[in-house]
């Protein structure tokens, strides 16, 4: 998340941060701070990280707010042309997740199954990924390491991105960025309902929250992975390769293949493993033996899709 907020193209329209930009040399290298775009970016990343060490109270919204505003009146990025305006009835999308049937052949088949699956583990990594992690920085983890009633959470996510695809939205799913929210105080379920009516009011004010340019966004991301990672690595227990290896895996190619999903598959398919070689096999569970073979079979997918 914050490797992906680092590298947005800072060019029209995009307006991303631009702190890292492509290389042929080195794949990736630093970005030019000759580029207004950029150092806005980096102001934002400043401001906000200021606000958020003297624990200001909406640091996160202050920071976006005045880095937005200063783009607008610099005129780095188009200022809002009105506050409010009434929202498009998405009509268009509603059925969408069947209009592809008619396009649908017997020579297909393996194509379906193949993309149900890896949509399937795309959306379970991700939310096993995003719960844990939010879990773990909201301090609800057990003893043992685990959610409660992560159960009925998945559940609830299930439901949700079922009736999403129907009505042809994004997944209703939990994202990394609420630890932005959480670090605000926001721990509880009413929290997240107020959250959710304020979002649904949100429509009206979509001309000034659309104006709001990438560069101002990407400081907050940036953050955010530092808010997970520090919650998240003192737990790892470095002094056990086979543990720090699968962990080491996890985090390093989560950025690089700019997936969430992909490096958890490689971290479930690598830390069994690597208790087999260490000769503890008994510490492997059932339930981590099978996410570690739904993971090659993950892998596998992804790969054939890509031949």
């Amino acid at each position: 998340m914050a490797y992906i907020a680092m590298s947005g193209n800072p060019e029209s329209p995009t307006l991303g941060a631009g702190l890292i930009v492509a290389s042929a040399t080195t794949k990736t290298t630093l970005g030019s701070f000759s580029n207004p775009v950029t150092l806005l970016a980096v102001f934002g990343l400043l401001l906000t990280a200021g606000l958020m060490v003297r624990q200001i109270k909406g640091g996160i919204l202050w920071g976006i707010l005045a880095t937005s505003l200063l783009g607008w009146v610099l005129g780095i990025a188009p200022a809002p042309q009105r506050l409010m305006a009434l929202p498009h009835f998405p009509v268009h999308l509603f059925g969408q997740a069947l209009m592809g049937w008619k396009y649908f052949t017997p020579n297909q088949t393996f194509n379906l199954i193949a993309a149900i699956f890896i949509l399937l583990f795309v959306t379970l990594f991700d939310s096993i990924g995003a719960l844990m992690g939010l879990g773990q920085h909201a301090g609800r983890l057990d003893s043992s390491g685990k959610l409660p009633r992560s159960r009925q959470s998945l559940f609830a996510i299930a439901i949700g991105t079922a009736f999403a695809a129907m009505v042809g939205i994004s997944p209703v799913a939990p994202y990394l960025e609420s630890a932005a929210g959480i670090s605000e105080g926001g721990r509880s379920g009413v929290s997240s309902l107020v959250v959710s009516i304020l979002l649904l009011f949100s429509v009206l004010f979509l001309p000034l929250l659309a104006a709001v340019p990438a560069f101002a966004t990407a400081p907050v991301l940036i953050l955010v992975g530092v808010l997970m990672l520090a919650g998240s690595i003192k737990s790892i227990n470095w002094d056990d390769l086979s543990e720090a290896i699968p962990a080491f895996l996890m985090i390093l190619m989560m950025p690089i293949t700019f997936s969430l999903a992909n490096g958890l598959a490689i971290g479930l398919i690598a830390y069994p493993l690597m208790k087999l070689f260490q000769g503890k096999i008994r510490e492997i569970s059932p339930t981590l033996m099978f996410l570690g073979l739904a993971s090659v079979l993950f892998l596998m997918l992804m790969t054939l899709q890509k031949l």
